[in-house]
């Protein structure tokens, strides 16, 4: 079934405010893969706050002109299948490595971080990317180390002069 010119317009503004907030994309191509299939898939970028897409080639790449992901303008081959991370970097790259596994059907494209573009064998290491709650703690953690020695150090003066004033007054009750 066609599109009208209407439908082409709306699906190409959809995906470009979608782009144009997002922080990470990841293209694929979704051949071999079933309607239920897709269906799953569908659900679980939902609940991974990624935004998921079948779309023809020349609407996306007219989706994406003035975004920050240009660059994956030569990937748009055969049939395409674009998933944008909307909260994390690394969301929508994990949430296709892990159905990649599932059904090998699924084969990735390309992918872009912030307009630089990666090849398909480095999925493995943008899915690997902290989610936003991790890399806090990660962060939070470096921060307070240095605090914490600190206090430990600062704690330990007072401590080796009870150690010292203890062991002058055992030394002078022994002589006693």
């Amino acid at each position: 079934m066609a599109l009208r010119l209407e439908q082409k317009q709306a699906i190409v503004s959809e995906v470009n405010e979608a782009a144009k907030t997002a922080l990470a994309a990841v293209l694929s191509d979704y051949r071999g893969l079933t309607v239920e299939e897709m269906t799953d898939l569908r659900a679980k970028a939902r609940e991974s706050g990624v935004y998921l897409r079948v779309i023809r080639n020349t609407l996306a790449k007219r989706a994406i002109q003035g975004t920050d992901y240009e660059c994956l303008n030569d990937a748009f081959v055969g049939p395409t299948m674009l998933a944008f991370s909307t909260e994390d970097p690394g969301s929508a790259a994990r949430l296709i490595k892990d159905y990649a596994k599932e059904y090998e059907a699924l084969e990735v494209k390309a992918l872009s971080i912030g307009g630089e573009l990666f090849e398909a064998s480095q999925l493995d290491r943008v899915a690997m990317l902290p989610t936003r709650d991790e890399a806090l703690a990660q962060l939070m953690s470096v921060m307070q180390a240095p605090v914490a020695k600190l206090a430990r150090t600062l704690n330990e003066v007072p401590g080796k002069l009870v150690r010292t004033l203890a062991a002058v007054r055992e030394q002078k009750q022994e002589t006693a």
